[in-house]
């Protein structure tokens, strides 16, 4: 029987290099998902390549990128996807099977057609677009009601993101003094791990949402690299569901994300959302501010007519009790001089008849004309009562209306005080003072008001008075609102 033939390893796997180097002497197109990047510090590249099918791999096999391929690869990518190469992307790149004794087979990988990727990834989009339609929620958020004054916002974003400090400044620092109240919700804000991230912080905000008005995603700048992301579709599916306003400013990105699109409202920058919020108070402080202008004009001017009606009515009540009282004086002397007359002449009468009576005693005799002398005293007595009587009634009945003409002044007085009064209170109810104490303040430029007549400049000192603070300022920065 004779000896089996026996081969070594090397020369096996050198057969198995040459079979492999003679049949594939090209490139080829291949489309793969980068499973594992596997990216060394060495620069070189050695990522695990898969094929799935309803989420199970296939067919698996590992590359080869070099350092100078991959640094070119990788800058090319990045200028067109906006992203940098990254595990899960599924990719479209050239490459030639290759055969290692020590390391066997592997994929050289040539270049990567970045295009195809950023057609995959607008793929992405439009399905999650087209999801969010049939499922009826795409306008869902921005059907939302928005919070006349929106001051209490839950901020999902990264504590050390420029982004968020922009926010948060240009808040803080708003030129009418409005106070918001911000609370932070840690999250990552690019790349794979900020859809689970951006949607855990949600659900927190969730269970305490009657403490927030509305949420705010936001991040630094950096282009359009990480934006992926926000095309997700149970991230989007998130946010468009959610009960609060969500309102983004995630980066200067012309091509929108469906978060951008599906929000209630969307800024380019962080700063531009700030400015959005404050211009919802100062839409409703201007009217505010002109109403409380108009008021204390009309309550002075009230505060005038009134005193003017008063003085009148003063005035009135001073001519009426004058004439009044001229009017029973001369009423009174005129009741004297008839009285007087009446008297004057009835004791005249008297004196007639008492020389009549004189007469007929000196011829009656002294009987009769001591019967005569007691007529003549009955009747002079009767008339002096009578006299008396009715001069007694007159005086009464000049001092009833006198009272009464005093009840009436006296009313009519307290009751302009007390109109006056009411009056003077409003007024001080809406008095500079009282309006600073309920956190208002008043920006003076030169003594005076910041209007149309009394525009300010960049370099102006401006004035400004709260409840407990005066201070000055400098004017470093002016933006123009609209021409107006």
């Amino acid at each position: 029987m004779s000896e089996p033939q026996v081969f070594s390893l090397k020369q096996v796997v050198s057969s198995i290099q040459k079979t492999f180097e003679d049949r594939y002497k090209q490139a080829y197109w291949i489309k793969a998902e980068l499973h594992k990047l596997n990216h060394y510090p060495s620069g070189n590249c050695f990522p695990e390549l898969v094929q799935k099918e309803e989420d199970k791999i296939v067919a698996q096999l590992n590359g080869t990128i070099w350092k100078a391929t991959f640094d070119k690869i990788n800058r090319r990518f990045a200028e067109v996807v906006k992203e940098p190469l990254k595990e899960g992307t599924t990719v479209l790149l050239l490459g030639r099977i290759q055969f290692n004794p020590i390391y066997g087979v592997s994929l050289l990988i040539l270049d990567i057609d970045p295009n195809f990727t950023l057609g995959a990834l607008q793929k992405e989009k439009d399905e999650t677009l087209n999801t969010l339609q049939k499922e009826g929620i795409l306008n869902r958020n921005q059907s939302l009601s928005f919070p006349v004054l929106p001051k209490r916002i839950a901020v999902i974003s990264a504590a050390s993101s420029k982004g968020l400090s922009d926010f948060r400044q240009v808040l803080d620092q708003n030129d009418r003094g409005y106070v918001f109240v911000t609370h932070l919700f840690q999250a990552y804000l690019q790349g794979d791990a900020a859809v689970d991230s951006i949607q855990r912080q949600l659900q927190k905000i969730e269970q305490h949402k009657e403490l927030f008005d509305c949420v705010v995603i936001v991040r630094g700048g950096g282009g359009e690299a990480g934006m992926t992301c926000y095309n997700n579709l149970h991230l989007c599916r998130a946010i468009a569901t959610f009960p609060l306003p969500i309102l983004t400013g995630i980066g200067h990105s012309t091509n929108m994300t469906v978060a951008e699109m599906i929000a209630y409202r969307n800024g380019i920058t962080p700063t531009e959302l700030a400015e959005m919020l404050i211009r919802c108070f100062r839409d409703f402080d201007d009217p505010l501010r002109s109403l409380e202008d108009q008021l204390k004009r009309l309550s002075v001017d009230r505060i005038q007519d009134a005193k003017e009606e008063w003085k009148k009515q003063r005035d009135m009540i001073r001519i009426y009790a004058s004439s009044f009282l001229q009017k029973h004086q001369l009423e009174n002397r005129i009741l004297r001089q008839i009285l007087k007359e009446q008297a004057v002449l009835q004791v005249e009468r008297s004196r007639k008849s008492l020389v009549h009576l004189q007469g007929q005693l000196r011829d009656s005799g002294k009987g009769f004309l001591a019967q005569e002398r007691l007529k003549w005293k009955q009747l002079d007595k009767d008339f002096s009562l009578g006299l008396a009587l009715r001069i007694q009634n007159e005086h009464q009945l000049l001092d009833q209306n006198l009272k009464e003409l005093k009840r009436t002044s006296s009313r009519l007085v307290e009751a302009e005080n007390k109109n006056l009064l009411q009056v003077e209170r409003q007024v001080k109810s809406m008095s500079p003072d009282q309006v600073l104490k309920r956190g208002f303040s008043i920006t003076l430029l030169n003594g005076q008001l910041i209007g149309p007549e009394n525009k300010a400049k960049e370099g102006s000192k401006i004035l400004t008075l709260t409840a407990n603070q005066d201070f000055e300022s400098t004017i470093t920065k002016i933006q123009e609102k609209n021409g107006k």
